[in-house]
Order: C-alpha cells, then sequence, then structure tokens
C-alpha cells in the first residue's frame, strides 16, 4: 500500500512546483502540446523498433536514416515537454500514457523489410505531423512561442518523410505530374 500512496503523491502537484511566475497555460494549450508529446515520443519508439529490425536492399543508409528520425524526435519531444513545464504544466511520457494516446498505429514485429520500412516509417512521420498540424492554430491563438516550436517540428518531418518516400518512388513520366 505504501507503493501505491507514493506513486500517487509522485504524480500530484505540490506547493513548490511551478512556483515560478508568468505565463500560465489553460488546459487546452497544455492538452494539445500533450498530444504532439507523445507521438513525438511514439515515434522514437517505432523508429528504434525499425532501427533494430529492418533488413534488405539499401539497409545501411535506411538504418542510418532511421537514426536521424529517431534523434529528431528524441530532441522535439524534449523541447515540447519542457514547454509544458515553462508553462506551469506536467507532461506524460509514461509508456502507458503513450501506448494509451498515441495516433500512432502498432509497429510490427521481427524483421521488416527495408521497403515496408520506408512505408511505414513515411506514414508514422505523416501522422506525427497531422497532430502538429491539427493542434496548431489553437496553440497559435494562445501561445504564439509554442506554436513556433510547433513549425520547426512541422518543416523537419516534412522534410524527413519526403526523404524516406522517395526511396520507394519512381518517377512521374515526362510531362506527367
Amino acid at each position: 500500500m505504501a507503493e501505491t500512496t507514493t506513486a500517487r503523491r509522485g504524480s500530484r502537484q505540490t506547493r513548490k512546483q511551478n512556483a515560478e511566475k508568468g505565463f500560465v497555460a489553460s488546459a487546452k494549450l497544455l492538452d494539445c502540446l500533450q498530444r504532439v508529446l507523445v507521438d513525438l515520443l511514439e515515434l522514437q519508439m517505432q523508429g528504434k523498433q525499425a532501427h533494430w529490425n529492418v533488413v534488405g536492399t539499401n539497409f545501411r543508409d535506411t538504418h542510418r536514416v532511421l537514426d536521424e528520425i529517431i534523434e529528431a524526435a528524441r530532441e522535439h519531444s524534449d523541447t515540447i515537454a519542457e514547454r509544458m513545464r515553462a508553462l506551469h504544466g506536467l507532461p506524460d511520457g509514461r509508456s502507458d500514457t503513450v501506448a494509451d494516446k498515441t495516433t500512432l498505429p502498432e509497429y510490427p514485429a521481427g524483421e521488416v523489410s527495408t521497403t515496408d520500412t520506408v512505408d511505414l516509417i513515411t506514414e508514422r512521420l505523416e501522422m506525427t505531423i497531422l497532430s502538429a498540424r491539427d493542434v496548431h492554430d489553437t496553440v497559435d491563438e494562445e501561445d504564439p512561442t509554442s506554436a513556433d516550436l510547433l513549425h520547426v517540428i512541422i518543416e523537419q518531418l516534412e522534410q524527413f518523410a519526403w526523404m524516406v518516400s522517395a526511396e520507394n518512388r519512381t518517377p512521374a513520366p515526362a510531362g506527367k505530374k
């Protein structure tokens, strides 16, 4: 019973938490940032799953770009979580929360071909981008500074989505779009 009490106490805000003054985000703003946070954390974890289990043609390049995506997702999730703290919020990156709240579908188990990995990671990048775009206007209304962080995330993940998806594309015939 003592462990349960301690665990509950650890998730509640104390009088000393958020003792700083300044802008305090609304629950709506914090919810928007939390939505982006869980998808970034899930992207990072799924990227690692893909990184460890990718096989096939262009393995090395795929393996390396996955590392870049993982690092970007890690950095962006940290930035969002720290922004939430700066706005007197409490980010929740616990595995149960991430699994329950992410918009990303489950990543397949076992070895996955490079071709399938490219498609799966592109889909997950696009879904994470969609989460950031979905909350952008709401975030921007209350806190343009947090919206600026979303701009950076969207720009970088869109570039990754373009670069990764190009691996499986074939050129359009000349003169056709």
